[in-house]
């Protein structure tokens, strides 16, 4: 897969403050891509700097192959987490000023428009004031005006504040669908179940430093630690744990179950496979769950995080 955006030994400084530290990444084209980190990371300042809000100190940034001109601009949707409309404009006349700023004609803008308006059932908030809307409501007509030139390059940063659950699935299912149909998307969130949902790769930026990159499956990969949650069915917890932990070492276990069994996380050393501790654990009881604990990237963020600063 050939990279839509390519950044190289990208650094930004304000006086004495670095924002960004030699940042490198690749974006590969028809990709969801995680951009991540605590606040003041350096996320929001990598963002400007795509959209030539403002430009970098050293480094460069390629679009296509092509370092970043003023030509992008039209090639790039951007989201906002501080959203950017007019309040006491309405819906419609906003939306129609702001698809011919990204360079639509009137026509192809109204039928761009008339589309998604019928597709997330808006069509009766054309007339209404931005400040007639709830937050979650003029969401959805800052992800249409992003959206509707078509780019590119989507950017997206915290595109779910503001939304209930049923709202926040149905653009997540949007975003997958422009995912879908070829458009290369960088999504900023600290909503890790949603990097779950919707990431194939991520990049974690911590003090202004990438910390980590690569697949979202090849980081839970190395992240893993061979720990196994088990659960069984016994009438005798503490002999059949002591037995267990004298061939495995068990730790306790937070994850839930319907019914009261007796629940522990087991590390296996590399020379035990998880077939041998099925075997063994079926031996002695009923079982009734054995799951792999698979690193979320909420744990992957906080471990990575919390190690870098130590």
């Amino acid at each position: 897969m050939s990279n839509l955006l390519v950044a190289t030994n990208v650094s930004k400084r304000y006086g004495d403050y670095t924002a960004l530290n030699n940042l490198s990444l690749e974006i590969p084209k028809g990709s969801v891509f995680g951009l991540l980190g605590p606040n003041g990371a350096g996320k929001t300042t990598f963002i400007r700097i795509i959209n030539q809000i403002t430009y970098p100190d050293q480094g460069e940034v390629l679009l296509n192959g092509e370092r970043l001109q003023p030509k992008h601009i039209a090639k790039i949707g951007y989201m906002p987490e501080e959203r950017g409309l007019y309040k006491s404009m309405k819906v419609g006349e906003q939306a129609l000023y702001l698809a011919q700023l990204k360079g639509l004609s009137k026509k192809e803008a109204k039928e761009r428009l008339q589309f998604w308006f019928d597709k997330l059932e808006i069509g009766g908030w054309w007339s209404k004031k931005i400040q007639e809307l709830s937050k979650g409501m003029a969401q959805k007509i800052q992800f249409v005006v992003t959206v509707l030139h078509e780019p590119e390059l989507l950017i997206f940063d915290e595109p779910f504040s503001g939304f209930d659950p049923i709202n926040a699935n149905i653009i997540k299912d949007e975003i997958l669908e422009l995912k879908k149909n070829g458009a290369t998307i960088i999504f900023s969130t600290h909503r890790m179940e949603s990097v779950e949902e919707l990431c194939d790769e991520i990049a974690l930026i911590n003090k202004s430093n990438k910390i980590l990159d690569g697949k979202l499956i090849d980081i839970k990969r190395q992240f893993k630690n061979n720990v196994y949650e088990v659960a069984l069915e016994a009438e005798n917890f503490g002999s059949l744990k002591e037995e267990i932990s004298s061939k495995y070492l068990v730790s306790e276990a937070e994850f839930k179950t319907l019914g009261n069994e007796l629940k522990m996380n087991i590390q296996l050393e590399e020379s035990h496979s998880p077939n041998e501790l099925l075997s063994f654990l079926t031996q002695k009881a009923p079982v009734t769950h054995f799951k792999e604990v698979i690193p979320s990237a909420n744990d992957i963020f906080i471990k990575a995080v919390k190690s870098y600063n130590q």
